[in-house]
């Protein structure tokens, strides 16, 4: 079933190449039927997922390399825990989004729609992997589609905004690739499973060096400061489509990577570790949300947005309990789903206005009274309110860090409340402003592949604000070893 999931976009990507030349409008379709069935396939996982089992569930496990020489020894090696199905589900809901707001991409459809089946496939093999080596391959191959994705298809400076999403990226990993073939070949193997409890002394470097060269990787993608100028610009100039896949899950890559692999594997050096890291949690999460208060750009609005947003789930990961790492998980999967929502929002008004200055914008609600309302549920959920997914993952959090590092929750509490400001601001000048005649045309998103794409996140939103137990209690159950071998 994994195998299906992770390659069945590959599927859809080769159909869609093959696709005539005068039948290239027909790629959305496929794309579109291809996320669908991948969707399908994540949500029944995740509903089959047994949530009374800790550990790894549907392993699939085969002999890749096996080379007694170089002493390697490679598995195409898949399974998923509660972290990695509830990224997995993520994914997949915003693989379907990500066709759906493309739908009217007229500028060689073919190729953009086979790159976005490519990145979705990618992504899906980085939350199931359980080889490092494989889990390596599958995080770079995702930096080919995004260059081309961003670098074709994007607005403003997109070659300079998609190089150096790339070189930061490719920076980051040289390192983590290091501490990989260290690590492996000091534990005689290249199994997460059984790394999480192997011998590292005869390591040619010390825990604490292979715990940066891993970590380092992480951070970037993240982003943690001071890792993260790559992201505003990649997301200023990056279509609607991609900056969706960035946001929602993406950075979200980083996050999992610190759980997956350093905290599994160096569990001694992560305790060390714990305070820097949630002192730099503080920073991002104070310093993005500083910087996003002065933003006049939309898009550039909600990428640091994200920058701060993305502090708590660093913030719950240096907690090292199971409370605070499921906090991480939940914002891990309620941010993407949010800041997803706030992206295609900010794609449907930049296709109307062909602006995105947020003081050029005024009154669209007069205009676009269903964008306004979506765009107020989106905005609510990120600044916590109760009811809404975005609330439920943050108390989490503060539950989880408060009782081991009681003034950094304060501080990052702070953080709550410039984001209640910079969202209202927006939300206010954007839409509830004076009527402004230049913008009296416009319409409202009436057709039905954004109204899809927007009521399902919008429900996914609702749904876990409401009943939070239907995602915290399957991360509970993938974060408990990582706790209990931090403890």
């Amino acid at each position: 079933m994994l195998t299906f999931i992770v390659f069945f976009p590959l599927v859809g990507a080769a159909v869609v190449a093959l696709l005539p030349r005068e039948r290239e409008r027909d790629a959305r379709w496929v794309a579109a039927a291809t996320a669908f069935v991948v969707l399908v396939a994540a949500v029944v996982l995740f509903v089959i997922f047994d949530r009374d089992q800790s550990g790894f569930q549907f392993e699939q496990r085969q002999t890749w390399i096996d080379s007694e020489l170089a002493g390697l020894n490679l598995q195409y090696l898949l399974g998923v825990d509660g972290l990695s199905v509830a990224m997995v589900v993520l994914t997949g809901l915003l693989g379907m989004v990500a066709i759906l707001v493309s739908w009217n991409v007229s500028m060689r459809p073919k190729e953009y729609f086979a790159w976005l089946l490519v990145l979705e496939s990618s992504l899906f093999g980085v939350f199931t992997a359980l080889d490092l080596v494989l889990f390596f391959i599958f995080w770079e191959i995702e930096l080919v589609p995004m260059f081309f994705l961003i670098s074709i298809w994007g607005t403003g400076r997109k070659i300079y905004s998609a190089w150096k999403y790339v070189f930061y990226t490719f920076f980051g990993s040289s390192f983590m690739l290091v501490g990989i073939l260290v690590t492996g070949f000091a534990a005689n193997t290249f199994d997460m499973r059984e790394l999480a409890g192997a011998d590292l002394s005869n390591a040619l470097l010390p825990t604490g060096a292979l715990f940066f060269l891993l970590i380092i990787a992480f951070a970037i993608k993240l982003p943690v400061f001071p890792f993260h100028t790559w992201l505003p610009d990649a997301h200023t100039d990056a279509p609607t489509a991609v900056s969706v896949m960035l946001a929602g899950v993406l950075l979200k890559m980083g996050g999992y990577g610190m759980l997956r692999v350093t905290f599994t594997i160096l569990p001694d050096v992560a305790r060390d570790a714990s305070l820097w890291l949630g002192a730099f949690a503080v920073v991002n999460i104070l310093y993005g949300a500083v910087v996003t208060m002065v933003q006049t750009d939309l898009k550039r609005l909600i990428a640091y947005s994200s920058v701060s947003h993305m502090g708590y789930v660093l913030l719950g990961i240096s907690a090292l309990g199971t409370v605070g790492l499921t906090g991480a998980g939940m914002q891990m999967f309620t941010h993407g789903v949010i800041t997803g929502l706030l992206f295609v929002l900010v794609g449907m008004v930049y296709d109307r206005t062909h602006t995105r200055q947020i003081g050029d914008l005024s009154g669209l609600a007069h205009q676009m009274p269903f964008i306004a309302v979506v765009m107020v549920i989106a905005g609510l959920a990120s600044l916590g309110l109760p009811s809404l997914a975005g609330f439920a993952s943050e108390v989490t959090v503060f539950l989880g860090t408060f009782g081991k590092y009681g003034l950094l929750t304060v501080m990052a509490v702070i953080g709550i409340l410039l984001t209640a400001g910079y969202i209202l601001w927006m939300v206010q000048r954007v839409f509830y402003g004076e009527r402004n005649a230049r913008w009296a045309d416009l319409g409202d998103a009436n057709a039905w592949w954004e109204r899809a794409a927007l009521v399902s996140m919008v429900g996914v939103i609702v749904h876990i604000g409401t009943y939070p137990a239907v995602l915290a209690d399957v991360i509970e159950m993938g974060v408990q070893p990582i706790a209990a071998s931090l403890a």
